[in-house]
């Protein structure tokens, strides 16, 4: 690709990276855009966390064409200190771009050394390594974008040239600019959770957070049996993510004296007034003003709509918008299949699953295997066979998270 071509392509991806409104998406979105515009095989990406670095996604395409087709890298999870004893540490204190012709040769004036271990147990050889900080206008360190391993046309290994390092640092700003936005639709929609978790102590951050991770990895794979186009993809899944934080927004509007019940039997009547949590979280989202609104308006209201459309689904076909506050919902027209939508059935399978595997003030946990079996016996009955099939397949996945957002101590 020329020059001109590449800044095209950057200004034309410039674009795009603003529409995006997850900030996770978009930082996996920013690494792998940035693999592309150089040509390189491998890279990380972390954000800022205190005085540490945590990373949120690491990317190779050497290791990824040694798996199945559809199937991921392992999820990786862990954080280190901002300091100079590591390259991307170094990088974030320094606030300075750092070009690396060869990791395996560093100088040893330099405080930081390549840990070759890595290398030695996935059989990888990383050589160039180019290091950029993301730094808002203001100074705030948001995180370190590392590339690895530029490649020339024929594949073989360079190292990052001026042309690079200029085309890294134009995409980097305009990463930064989107950072910025997303963090600020984060940060409202952390406002609304939160509201939500004060009133019912079961919404807790890490729950949140595990069935909205959760149903991403479960449409990735979904997408991809289904040979969903890039683009839709990247649409929808930008949505999902968002949206699925929402699915039970609506107990806002349950009386505490239900919500916090310690034990599940409920009256008739009570039961039916929980049920409302459906259209009252739907009521949030109304009109909906954009596709996220959409979603989320769909999670909250079916995301405990049956498959099979069994009388235990709800709240099926029904005007949530006269719904009240304190009100039942009691006997409707139920709805099943696919008239259910896609984001709702694929937050019910997430929802459940995770419900499941912790423990709750009304039982305890059930083990993994246990509750991946209960999910899978729910195919074609509770939920969706083919967003069951898909959950399946992203297992190792699904348990990676589990590991990552374990629940606070005390909950």
């Amino acid at each position: 690709m020329e020059e001109n071509e590449q800044l095209q392509h950057i200004i034309d991806l410039e674009r795009q990276l603003g529409e995006i409104q997850d900030v996770d998406v978009l930082l996996e979105r920013i690494l792998t855009e940035t693999k592309k515009i150089v040509n390189a095989d491998a890279g990380s990406i972390y954000v800022s966390d205190g005085n540490n670095l945590k990373i949120k996604y690491a990317q190779n395409d050497t290791h990824l064409r040694e798996l199945n087709a559809g199937d991921k890298l392992p999820y990786t999870f862990f954080s280190f200190p901002i300091n100079e004893n590591s390259i991307s540490g170094y990088v974030a204190l320094t606030r300075k771009p750092l070009n690396i012709p060869d990791a395996y040769q560093i100088s040893e004036e330099m405080p930081f050394k390549f840990n070759k271990n890595t290398d030695r147990t996935t059989n990888y050889r990383t050589k160039s390594i180019y290091t950029y900080p993301l730094i808002m206008a203001n100074g705030t360190l948001l995180g370190v974008l590392q590339i690895i391993n530029a490649m020339d046309e024929d594949g073989n290994l360079i190292e990052f040239n001026e042309n690079a390092e200029l085309l890294i640092s134009h995409f980097a700003t305009a990463a930064v600019q989107a950072l910025q936005h997303a963090y600020l639709t984060s940060n409202m929609v952390k406002r609304m959770l939160k509201m939500a978790e004060f009133r019912d102590p079961k919404e807790t951050y890490p729950h949140v957070e595990r069935v909205s991770n959760f149903s991403l990895e479960i449409y990735d794979r979904w997408a991809f049996n289904h040979n969903i186009n890039e683009a839709e993809q990247h649409r929808f899944r930008d949505t999902l993510k968002i949206a699925a934080k929402f699915h039970d927004v609506g107990k806002v509007g349950i009386s505490d004296v239900i919500l916090k019940k310690a034990f599940p039997r409920f009256t008739d009547e009570e039961r039916n007034i929980m049920k409302g949590h459906t259209c009252i979280g739907a009521q949030l989202f109304d009109p909906p003003e954009s596709s996220l609104d959409q979603m989320s308006q769909d999670v909250a209201l079916h995301h405990h709509d049956r498959w099979d459309g069994a009388d235990v689904g709800y709240p099926g076909n029904i005007d949530f918008r006269s719904f009240c506050i304190g009100g039942q919902v009691g006997l409707t027209e139920h709805i099943s299949g696919e008239e259910i939508p896609l984001a709702a059935r694929i937050v019910a399978v997430a929802d459940v699953f995770d419900a499941l595997s912790h423990k709750r003030c009304y039982k305890e946990s059930w083990s993994i295997d246990d509750s991946f079996l209960e999910i899978q016996n729910g195919a074609g009955f509770q939920f969706d066979p083919e967003v069951v099939l898909a959950f399946m397949q992203v297992r190792d996945r699904i348990c990676s998270i589990l590991m990552a957002f374990p629940d606070e101590a005390g909950e």
